[in-house]
């Protein structure tokens, strides 16, 4: 199964609550964070979220 590879790029600092609590889900900390998860819609969904903080790029 394919993976996503997210990085956390910008500053929750400003941002809505919900987007806060799913960068921290995600298990992104800091600007800088990589995390590897599986691709799966839960996780598309809560990219799509936080889009403008993060950048994904697939991995096998």
């Amino acid at each position: 199964m394919a993976q996503l590879k997210i990085q956390q790029k910008k500053s929750t600092i400003g941002c809505k609550a919900n987007q806060r609590e799913t960068v921290r889900s995600l298990g992104l900390k800091r600007i800088g964070d990589v995390v590897v998860k599986e691709d799966r819609p839960e996780i598309r969904g809560m990219v799509h979220t936080v889009r403008h903080l993060v950048t994904v790029e697939e991995v096998e």
